[in-house]
């Protein structure tokens, strides 16, 4: 691949399923798209050995999937730029991300699908021996502790399935439960086999309070949440699976809005509360966390952002660039009262010698234009000059009072 250039119309922050998903659609679109991506293509789902709910596929991994996601949005001329984005503004038409490497890029929209990642619980011992013992991936580092005792934290799907895959390497796994005895919160297909896994023990009622070691990981101490008691295990690695939090600490002062828990709300077409740009997938307020919900969310949010950079187009030809000045109506194709006084408009304008240029627009399919403009109902008019409101026109069906307001 050659040097990719600094401007395109669309940008994607992350490679998952969401990310490569909007990838697609906006290279068949014929945006010019690029997607910025830290680490491996795909994200968390390479960890996933077998993915067996998407459609399509009876079983295959997680990073074979995502393989035939990237091939799909190269065969559409997607350009995969591996870097990480550490500053944003996204004050202007042409929105700005610098990434770590120092190199700044530009795009018409952007589409923010950086995933999550595991929630550290920051107990003592837990920073320290990371990579010494403390990890977060079965599937990165479950060989290295062939033979021997490690302990998995939590009751999930994740922590489960994990501590199962687990145990075809160590001797024993220890799984520590926040529940009373023979409660789990993970499916129940997976919960009878874990209890069926001769390898699996258990551990209910506790948490951990101290990971134990020198300079690698030597044991565990566990807290009975009943008793208050607490006894030491020794072990030589300690699995977390207690939960994902969102990746989004690089947009923190973007002006993007964010929940308490860096979770970003959007609409149903995927939008923040910034202009231009979306968000999809992990990082963002949802009810299913899956690999086909994040696809999904890609497809709708590249259709939006594709609609977007349209209007804008439009709007720079159309009234930024007009000689003229604008009458720019906002009107419901599907309303007769809309149309009526469509007509009267134009006919107002040609009595008046055609000294304004008509740009009618409907209201349902250029939603963007309208919050611009913060018009709320149909049908609307507004006198644009370059682009400037100059005034919002009295609605009426008196073609000599919309001549007295148009002179």
């Amino acid at each position: 691949m050659g040097d990719i250039t600094n401007s395109h119309d669309l940008i994607i922050i992350g490679a998952g399923p969401a990310g490569l998903s909007a990838a697609i659609y906006g290279g068949r679109a014929k945006l010019k798209t690029l997607v910025i991506n830290k680490g491996t293509v795909g994200g968390l789902v390479n960890t996933t050995r077998e993915i067996v709910n998407y459609p399509g596929y009876t079983q295959i991994s997680g990073s074979d999937l995502m393989l035939d996601f990237k091939k799909h949005a190269e065969a559409y001329g997607v350009e995969f730029l591996r870097d990480e984005v550490v500053s944003t503004d996204f004050s202007m038409e042409n929105k700005v991300i610098t990434t770590k490497k120092g190199k700044e890029f530009s795009a018409k929209a952007i589409i923010i699908a950086c995933g999550s990642e595991p929630r550290l619980l920051n107990i003592p011992g837990e920073k320290r021996l990371q990579g010494s013992g403390v990890a977060y991936c079965a599937t990165c580092d479950a060989e290295f502790f062939e033979g021997e005792e490690v302990v998995v934290v939590g009751s999930g799907d994740q922590a489960i399935e994990e501590g199962m895959y687990i145990t075809k390497f160590a001797r024993k796994v220890t799984v520590i439960v926040l529940h009373d005895e023979g409660v789990l919160d993970c499916n129940k297909v997976s919960a009878e086999r874990a209890f069926q896994n001769e390898k699996m023990e258990f551990v209910w009622n506790s948490t951990i309070e101290e990971v134990l070691g020198e300079e690698n990981v030597e044991g565990v101490k566990i807290k009975n949440l009943k008793t208050g008691g607490s006894i030491q295990l020794a072990c030589q690695g300690v699995f977390f699976f207690v939960g994902m939090v969102p990746s989004t600490h690089f947009i923190k002062d973007s002006g993007i809005e964010m929940d308490k828990r860096g979770y970003i709300p959007v609409n149903e077409m995927m939008e923040t509360n910034l202009e231009g740009v979306f968000a999809i997938g992990d990082n963002r307020i949802k009810y299913l966390r899956q690999v086909v919900s994040a696809a999904g969310d890609g497809a709708v949010a590249a259709v939006a952002a594709e609609r977007y950079i349209e209007e804008l187009k439009a709007f720079t030809t159309n009234i930024v660039q007009s000689e003229k000045k604008v009458l720019l109506l906002f009107f419901n194709a599907l309303n007769n009262e809309s149309l009526e006084f469509s007509t009267l408009l134009e006919e107002a304008n040609q009595e008046l010698g055609e000294l304004y240029k008509v740009i009618k627009v409907d209201m349902a399919t250029k939603k963007n234009l309208a919050k611009k403009y913060e018009v709320n109902s149909v049908p609307s008019v507004l006198v644009l000059d370059k682009g400037e409101k100059v005034k919002r026109l009295y609605y009426t069906m008196d073609k000599e009072n919309l001549k007295a307001q148009l002179s």
